[in-house]
């Protein structure tokens, strides 16, 4: 697997490796993690704004 390197500040490092022991993994594995997480939470916000008036057009078209 190939890395990189990405700066944060330290305070924000030691959450990770606070976290990181919490969960009993590594920090680059928590950082996936909490990646993953905040992509799940914004489609969860997508998923339950109201429609836009396309959207309802097209629930609402006849299939037939």
């Amino acid at each position: 697997m190939q890395s990189t390197s990405v700066r944060i500040d330290t305070a924000t490092h030691d959450d990770l490796k606070r976290l990181a022991a919490e969960f009993n993994t590594t920090v680059g594995n928590t950082v996936t993690l909490a990646v993953r997480a905040l992509r799940q939470d914004h489609i969860g916000q997508q998923l339950s704004s109201a429609l836009g008036g396309d959207e309802d057009a097209w629930l609402d078209a006849d299939l037939g």
